[in-house]
């Protein structure tokens, strides 16, 4: 049981994908093929010196290198100045580098490509070419051979990581065979007005910042919790700004967690997640409060902590109690977990038309079941080489997951941040899926009568 246990906690989320859909019938063959899929990014000159195509690129350096087991190669012009905060890094060359791309002076054949500049790449020897394609707050990626340009001096960062993301999902998606689309496509969001309907190509492009969130409540920090520092910490703060951000989560982070939470490395694992994204939040120049305890109802927020707070966890008892504690505002995320539903994505705002309890039922009904898992040819490997029943049910309870996804997710919840933050009203719910064209399927805006409050701003 213990043995098992130790696999479940390093079990590479996507690994886990290959096992649950059938199509390895070992553990060792599901690594074997995450470790051929490999990926190719050519950066044309000039065409990443801006903070947002600088956002994208590092994003997809970051997410690919999650799910690209064979390596992220990155060949162009990467030794311009970092216009974007990273880890003490000076250029794109270094950032590149410190998050494990690969620099080459020219991409190998057969990579799927995803291609940084205007003009149609000289050579995609797979056939597969994209772009990332920022416009305000407007991301996402259109076959490379498209010929429509596009200003490459944009800032606004949440639309690059959103970019970087896209791309990286329909690389994966093409790679797999999932879309048949996938490639081939114009597929993207309006983080200014999410919509199911409307162009993102063609949206508004929404207001240049003029404020920042100052202080935040963030509970849980795992994929979406890292996911959402990694795009607030692109947001351009001023040197010295006091931002204070209270990090809460009981956990210590394991080798599954590299495979989709976005400021976790090996390195790491072992170390309580509080303490590891406290330095990363430190090291950034913001200023962190921990908390070490489970979320529940039983306490309420003082008049000086932040009463805007982000949630990416997946229990189902700490969500039903997030507005009962104080909160004026809470954002909240949460992803698919099984092989169909590890694209989908679904966000929550309160307070709303309905209250969190009635948003989600008791861990008890309608609960997801693992136990038809296990019939999978690489469970059964595992049971005929002496691994226990009960290792295998929570094996197998444990999710399927892609940090390109949390990494689209992050952006919408900044974005609905970033709107409270101008005055603007939020979505109540927002729902998508990265196989569809259009990603969401469904917007509501919150029409709440809600009382106003002061999140607390940092002028820019």
């Amino acid at each position: 049981m213990a043995e098992n246990m130790i696999q479940s906690n390093r079990l590479h989320r996507l690994v886990k994908l290959m096992m649950d859909s059938g199509e390895a019938k070992s553990v060792e063959e599901a690594q074997q093929i995450l470790a051929q899929y490999r990926m190719g990014i050519q950066v044309r000159r000039g065409s990443a010196a801006s903070p947002a195509y600088q956002a994208a690129l590092l994003t997809a350096v970051n997410t690919g290198r999650r799910c690209f087991l064979g390596g992220v190669q990155v060949a162009g012009d990467l030794d311009i100045p970092l216009s974007i905060p990273w880890r003490g890094c000076s250029t794109l060359a270094e950032a590149t580098q410190d998050l494990q791309g690969q620099i080459v002076s020219e991409l190998p054949a057969g990579l799927p490509w995803i291609y940084f500049g205007d003009g149609i790449p000289k050579n995609t020897s797979t056939g597969f070419a994209i772009r990332p394609v920022v416009q305000g707050w407007n991301g996402g990626v259109l076959p490379a051979c498209d010929p429509i340009s596009f200003s490459m001096e944009e800032t606004f960062t949440p639309a690059g990581v959103l970019a970087g993301a896209m791309a990286v999902s329909e690389a994966f998606q093409w790679i797999r065979g999932d879309s048949p689309l996938a490639g081939y496509r114009s597929v993207g969001l309006s983080l200014w007005q999410p919509s199911a309907t409307a162009n993102w190509q063609t949206a508004e492009p929404g207001p240049r910042l003029e404020y920042l969130p100052a202080k935040l409540w963030l509970i849980g920090l795992g994929h979406l919790g890292q996911a959402y520092l990694w795009t607030l910490g692109f947001l351009p703060y001023p040197v010295g700004s006091k931002v204070n951000l209270v990090l809460q989560d009981i956990d210590s982070l394991e080798d599954a967690n590299d495979s989709t939470s976005l400021l976790t490395n090996s390195a790491l694992v072992g170390v309580k997640k509080t303490r590891a994204m406290a330095a990363w939040c430190e090291e950034r120049g913001f200023q962190t409060s921990l908390i070490e305890r489970i979320f529940a109802g039983d306490f309420n927020i003082s008049d000086s902590e932040p009463a805007l707070v982000l949630c990416g966890v997946d229990n189902i008892e700490a969500r039903r109690v997030l507005d009962k504690v104080g909160f004026k505002r809470i954002i909240e995320a949460g992803l698919g977990k099984g092989t169909q539903e590890y694209l989908a994505l679904k966000i929550h705002t309160f307070p709303g038309s309905r209250p969190a309890d009635q948003c989600w039922k008791s861990t008890n009904e309608g609960s997801y079941s693992p136990v038809p898992l296990i019939t999978q040819p690489a469970y059964q490997d595992l049971l005929e080489k002496g691994a226990d029943r009960c290792g295998l049910i929570e094996l197998a309870g444990h999710s399927v997951g892609a940090s390109f996804v949390g990494a689209v997710a992050s952006t919408l919840v900044i974005a609905q941040v970033l709107r409270l933050i101008i005055g603007e009203s939020i979505d109540e719910l927002i729902d998508g899926d990265l196989r569809s064209s259009s990603i969401l399927s469904c917007v509501v805006p919150n029409r709440s009568c809600l009382d106003l409050f002061n999140p607390g701003l940092i002028h820019i």
